[in-house]
């Protein structure tokens, strides 16, 4: 094992895990946008649309993830040139790919996280909020929402880590994320074994991390309860 294929790119994997931690925030942050307009739907009293996020849900939830990275990368520049007129397929990018990729699918399992969230809270401050006035939407805002999102912090930045682990999957789309440099420097090194140790290790070093955050997190809120 030669660890200069590790302290001899440090730069190159720096720029890979930016890239990798820059897109599970944005990625959480726009499939916790998503997944809350998701839960709300399937709670709502419309069973039109509580069907369509209902069977949203489902589909994203029982399909592969790598798939749906492939359907979004190959398939969607031909249905943009079919809307278009292209003659030739319109590319996406993978890091577009990857990006709007893990939105719409982690949305899914955020979702039903807020849906949760949102049930565990007594009916009866719906009921409270509606005598007072409160429209449904500035119950949601001021009353339901802001504690269904404590109740369920650790849940959700658990699932937070799941979305940092699943990133690496992009490698398979040619993005330089963290997995993608490890991935590259391997190759062009012949250190299969040590690059993906380490690669190993520095998941592990950040997901523990962020587990045990999760923890006292959990501790605080019990002790608020």
């Amino acid at each position: 094992m030669d660890f200069s294929s590790i302290t001899g790119s440090t730069s190159f994997l720096l720029q890979g895990a930016a890239y990798t931690f820059e897109l599970t925030a944005t990625s959480a942050i726009g499939a916790i946008i998503l997944g809350t307009f998701l839960a709300l739907g399937k709670m709502a009293k419309s069973r039109v649309l509580s069907l369509l996020c209902s069977g949203y849900i489902n589909l994203m939830r029982a399909v592969p993830l790598v798939l749906i990275l492939f359907w979004f990368f190959f398939l969607v520049p031909v249905f943009i040139a079919w809307f278009t007129g292209s003659p030739i397929p319109v590319p996406v990018g993978p890091e577009k790919t990857a990006l709007i990729t893990f939105i719409l699918f982690e949305a899914a399992y955020y979702a039903e996280i807020i849906r949760a969230g949102i049930q565990s809270i007594s009916r009866g401050q719906l009921y409270a909020s509606s005598a007072l006035g409160l429209s449904f939407g500035q119950t949601m805002r001021y009353v339901i929402l802001p504690q269904a999102f404590r109740n369920m912090g650790p849940v959700l930045l658990t699932q937070t880590i799941v979305l940092f682990q699943d990133t690496s999957l992009v490698y398979v789309l040619s993005a330089t994320d963290f997995m993608g440099a490890v991935s590259k420097i391997a190759q062009r090194d012949s250190q299969l074994t040590l690059m993906y140790c380490f690669a190993a290790v520095c998941y592990f070093v950040v997901s523990f991390t962020l587990s045990t955050g999760v923890k006292q997190m959990q501790k605080k809120l019990a002790i608020i309860r």
